[in-house]
């Protein structure tokens, strides 16, 4: 699709999806690297990488850039970088201040949250001038196909501009199943789905056997900061391309010299 009727959806709808955003080849090189963190506790850590503690059904596994250099091309993938450059602000750079597998099991889902109604800055869409200005563009990459049953990611299409709650985030709905206006964004495994953090989104519950995989990856402007505090260890900052090290550490820690 051509950037014009691209850019025309995301302001439409508050989100566009990207077919076989990532090789196969690449696909299975994550996949099993994060096998590899399957025997993780709730609370423990693997090197830099997190796992928090959560309901049993959902396992989150944070810093994902620490877990090789498979996950280090994600960070400025061609697939998206130049799409989420453009609807943070060419002028603003960018910084990832959340990156994580979710992982979800049978039964599990995510209820309904944000929208525009606040109007926060971190998660804000914006247009002005003939520039996007978002505060927060998520793009998630499908690691396994998610259809119908699945646990899907859903969204309130055009939420993205609303001036009022959802009734559903009120009532604190479990999932987006039965939630008015609510669509299912179902993915084949390589897939992603860009959107703004303030359209109002969630998941279906996943009904069948077996995880749904994805891997979420949060861009703003560089002057942000990460959500839970999570840092990137000097030796992943040393090895980092130039360009990459400039989204993970935008501005250098300013300390005072040695003694």
């Amino acid at each position: 699709m051509s950037n014009g009727i691209e850019d025309y959806l995301f302001d439409l709808r508050g989100y566009i999806q990207i077919n076989q955003a990532i090789s196969n080849s690449l696909l299975q090189k994550l996949n099993c690297t994060i096998n590899t963190y399957s025997n993780l506790k709730p609370g423990e850590w693997k090197g830099w990488v997190h796992r928090p503690n959560n309901p049993n059904d959902i396992i989150h596994l944070h810093n994902i850039f620490e877990m090789g250099a498979e996950f280090e091309t994600l960070i400025d993938h061609p697939s998206w970088i130049e799409r989420v450059r453009h609807y943070v602000g060419r002028d603003d750079g960018l910084f990832i201040d959340e990156s994580f597998v979710d992982i979800r099991n049978q039964g599990g889902a995510t209820r309904i949250h944000s929208g525009a109604h606040k109007r926060r800055i971190r998660t804000q869409f914006r247009y002005h001038n003939d520039e996007f200005r978002c505060g927060q563009i998520n793009v998630l990459i499908a690691l396994n196909d998610i259809g119908e049953g699945d646990g899907a990611t859903m969204v309130v299409p055009g939420s993205h501009k609303s001036n009022i709650q959802h009734p559903a985030i009120r009532a604190n709905v479990p999932s987006l199943d039965d939630v008015e206006g609510a669509i299912e964004l179902p993915l084949r495994a390589g897939d992603a789905t860009l959107f703004v953090d303030c359209l109002a989104h969630g998941s279906a519950r996943r009904v069948h056997s077996g995880q749904r995989r994805i891997l979420i990856i949060r861009y703003g402007p560089h002057w942000g900061n990460n959500r839970y505090g999570y840092q990137p260890s000097p030796e992943l900052v040393s090895q980092l391309t130039k360009e990459r090290r400039a989204i993970i550490q935008p501005l250098c820690p300013l300390l005072p010299p040695s003694k």
